[in-house]
Formats: structure tokens, C-alpha cells, sequence
């Protein structure tokens, strides 16, 4: 798939011009000769003669920027100035900041919000630890802990590397929901050392959201995380991908009239969000499933299978299919990728059964140009965010979230993800969904409430909140 101009490589380029009537047509058509975009361009002084330009434009890449500087520095008369990236400016000392609450403008403030009046609150907490969640951070605090393993698709770049991602993250919950939520990067990928490192930290916490934890390390991770902690643990990474899965497929079903127990599902990808993927989809009532990894189609007979593939061996592919991915997707309803760029063409999509349904999510390039998807299937989804049908964990875990904590829940449920996906599922109404529309904008302002609500309710009919 061809690489777009996209605005996280934008560049401001500072320019000295000569102030002729061409002049600022001149700037522009050099940056679209070179393939970018000019997203802005402002006059920034002026002098006899002279002006001063920045020009602002998206780029493909690093080295695509480098060019469109170039091309303008071509123009007759001009002199380039201070280039500045966007992006790297916007991180600059951080994305998040903790601030307080309450002021501090006196001895009497200071006295009641430190020593001596802190210390009646914490004698109270020894007595009733519970009220930690009224009288703390603790009822609106999640901790995003990672170890920097699996960090976007970029792999093991470890924990400084994680650390914008994850305060990205936390910008994102405080964006989305209103939760302060605090980024966790783990100098560390011992899973031992993970678990007891958490299991430390977690009084502090109402909510643990684990991220870019590469498999299968995230599973055992999550899992004795969950045996040994009274709040909630997510790895987003698998849970929220499978949230938002669910609910794009029940709106992509009702496109192309059919149901989720009567289709064939073909899932490339047994990592983390492959797996996830398929226990929701399986609880929400998905009976006809075929997984692919890179080494072909999981079934019973497959030899050297560990215990995550093993499971997938003996629950799917009750036909006990051997093959490669392409000869799984002949006549199948449904294909969703959580695997690799570019292992498939239109021509593969052309053998799937009528009004398919094409979820290709590897990011940022999907297993099939979307595009060439387009021209057979029905519905096609990715996770990029210049097409229709962004399939984005931000749909997800904010709501989830809020809805955790308001419910002060113990636990996450497959109830409480399932509920999430169908509420998220119904934001788009009847009257709204198509096949370019299938989810709503991460922007929709229904989106967060309408989640956290149907997730306090899973909570509430489950008794999570009581574990």
C-alpha cells in the first residue's frame, strides 16, 4: 500500500522569501511537485522587500520531509530558516502533568491538607481500608504498566522508548473519561518481576491497564495479576482490540444481513489481540472459526503446539483444516487480521464467500490494501485512521474504565466485554450504519458514557464488584 502524507510527520519550515505577487503560490506548488501537503501557511513579518513564511506540511516519513525542505530551499530567492517537527514539539517536557486539586494559600490549608490533619485521614484508612476510594486518589487513579516488549508495532524497544506511548495513553483516559491515569514503564520483561512490581504498586491504583506486553509473556502476566488483585487488571492491547472487534462486526453483519453464529470467521494472528479476539468473539456466540498463524491453520493435528495454541487446536476449526491462510479463505464470511503487513491481495479477498467482510488490522500497513479489499468485499475495516471504518482501542477502554471504577469492580468478566462491545455497537444507530460506517468517531460524544454505563451495569448482574 502506497505510504499518504500523514500529520504525525508534519514540519513547520521557517522561510525567508522574496515578497513578489508569486511568491506564496511558488512555496506551495514546490511542496506538492515533491508529494506533500500544506496543511498552513502564515506570514510572520514583513520587511521592505522581505517576508518571513512558515510553511507547515505532512510528509510521508522522515526522509520525505528532509525533501520537501529541500524543494522549497529551491526556489528562486528563498532562504531556509529553523525546520521544527510538529510532533517532537508537542512531547517536549511530557504530554501529561499532575496537578492539585485543592489550594494552598495558608498555614490553616497547609495544616489540614499535610501535618498534622493528613494524619487523622490515615489513622481513619488503618481502620477502614475501604474508604481509600473515597478518600484518596486511589477511586479515579489507573496505573498503564508496560514493559516496553511489544511497544506499537515497532517491537521490544523497552521501557524509556514506552514511556511517550504510555503517557500518551494516560493523556487519552483523562481526555476520554475524565481518569488520571499514571504511565508505568518496567525496567524489566521478568514476568516474576512484573507481577510482584504491580502487585507493590496496586494499593495506589483503582484500575491496572497493561500494555504493549508482547505474547506470550501478557497472558501468564494478566493472569496471575487477576488471582492476586482486588481491582480490575486489562491488557488493552487484547481486550480493547477485542471490544471494538466485536462491536465493528455486529454493525458489519447487519450491513450484509447475516448473523454472528451462521458465519465463517477466518483470524490470522494468534498473539495477543488474536486470542482475545477469539474468546470474546466465541462468548458472543461465533461457532464456525479458523485461526491462522505464520506457520498455517491451527487444528488438532498440528504438532509442537503450546498451551495458548493448543486450546485454539481443540475449540476451532472443527473440520480440521490444514493449509495456508489463502486456502482457509474460500467461501468465508468474515476475515480478520491481527498479524502481518501484506500477506494478501484483492485476488485472495475475490475467493471469500458474497458480501464479505474484510477486518485487516495490522498497523500501520494492513495485511491487504484496504483498497483492493474494497473492489470484492462488502465491508472492509483496518486500523488507520485516513480510511473509514478506524477499528481504534480508544473506542474502548475509557469507557471500560469509567465504568469499572464508578462500579468499583474487582474484576473484568467476558459479560462486562461483551456488554462494552454492544454498547459501543449501538452508538451507531440503525439509521446510521453503512458500510463505510460501521463504528463511531473516538470524537462522538456518546461514545465514554455510553460504554461506562453498560459496563457499571455488567458489573452490577455479574457481582464483580463483590469478588
Amino acid at each position: 500500500m502506497a505510504t499518504m502524507p500523514s500529520i504525525s510527520y508534519s514540519i513547520t519550515i521557517r522561510l525567508d522569501v522574496p515578497a513578489r505577487g508569486n511568491a506564496v503560490s511558488q512555496l506551495t506548488t514546490a511542496v506538492e511537485q515533491a508529494g506533500g501537503i500544506v496543511t498552513a501557511l502564515d506570514v510572520t513579518a514583513s520587511s521592505h522587500g522581505r517576508l518571513r513564511v512558515d510553511v507547515t506540511c505532512a510528509a510521508n516519513d522522515n526522509d520525505h520531509a528532509q525533501r520537501l525542505t529541500e524543494a522549497l530551499g529551491r526556489v528562486e530567492g528563498v532562504t531556509i530558516g529553523k525546520v521544527s517537527d510538529r510532533t517532537f514539539l508537542l512531547h517536549l517536557g511530557g504530554k501529561i502533568e499532575v496537578t492539585s486539586k485543592v489550594p494552598i494559600r495558608n498555614r490553616d490549608d497547609l495544616s489540614m491538607i499535610y501535618t498534622p490533619g493528613v494524619a487523622r485521614v490515615s489513622l481513619a484508612l488503618v481502620d477502614n481500608p475501604g474508604d481509600a476510594r473515597r478518600l484518596t486518589i486511589k477511586r479515579n487513579t489507573v496505573a498503564v504498566v508496560t514493559d516496553g516488549s511489544a511497544v506499537l508495532g515497532l517491537g521490544n524497544l523497552g521501557a524509556i522508548a514506552a514511556l511517550p506511548v504510555m503517557e500518551g495513553k494516560a493523556a487519552l483516559f483523562k481526555r476520554f473519561a475524565g481518569i488520571d491515569a499514571f504511565p508505568i514503564c518496567l525496567d524489566t520483561q521478568d514476568v516474576d518481576e512484573i507481577v510482584r512490581t504491580v502487585e507493590l504498586i496496586a494499593p495506589v491504583f483503582a484500575g491496572i491497564n497493561l500494555e504493549d506486553i508482547s505474547a506470550p509473556r501478557c497472558f501468564e502476566v494478566e493472569r496471575r495479576l487477576r488471582e492476586r488483585l482486588d481491582i480490575p487488571v486489562f491488557h488493552d492491547d487484547q481486550h480493547g482490540t477485542a471490544i471494538v472487534v466485536l462491536a465493528a462486526l455486529i454493525n458489519a453483519l447487519k450491513v450484509v444481513g447475516k448473523e454472528l453464529e451462521s458465519v465463517r470467521v477466518v483470524l490470522a494472528g494468534a498473539g495477543a489481540a488474536g486470542m482475545a479476539i477469539l474468546h470474546v468473539l466465541m462468548a458472543a456466540g461465533l461457532q464456525d472459526v479458523v485461526v491462522a498463524d505464520k506457520d498455517g491453520l491451527i487444528h488438532r493435528g498440528r504438532s509442537g503446539l503450546q498451551a495458548e495454541l493448543l486450546w485454539v487446536a481443540e475449540h476451532t476449526n472443527e473440520a480440521g483444516a490444514s493449509g495456508d491462510l489463502r486456502s482457509a479463505l474460500r467461501g468465508a464470511d468474515v476475515f480478520i487480521g491481527v498479524s502481518a503487513p501484506n500477506i494478501l491481495t484483492g485476488e485472495d479477498i475475490a475467493t471469500m464467500g458474497s458480501d464479505a467482510i474484510v477486518f485487516a488490522l495490522a498497523n500501520p500497513v494492513p495485511e491487504v490494501d484496504p483498497l483492493a479489499a474494497a473492489e470484492h468485499a462488502a465491508v472492509v475495516a483496518s486500523g488507520r485512521s485516513d480510511l473509514p471504518n478506524q477499528i481504534n482501542n480508544v473506542l474502548a477502554f475509557p469507557g471500560v474504565f469509567r465504568g469499572l471504577l464508578d462500579a468499583q469492580s474487582r474484576a473484568v468478566t467476558v459479560e462486562t466485554l461483551i456488554a462494552a462491545a454492544r454498547a459501543l455497537a449501538a452508538v451507531v444507530s440503525d439509521d446510521e450504519v453503512n458500510a463505510s460506517y460501521i463504528v463511531p468517531s473516538v470524537f462522538h460524544p456518546d461514545v465514554a458514557s455510553t460504554v461506562a454505563a453498560a459496563v457499571s451495569e455488567a458489573v452490577r448482574e455479574t457481582g464483580a464488584a463483590d469478588r
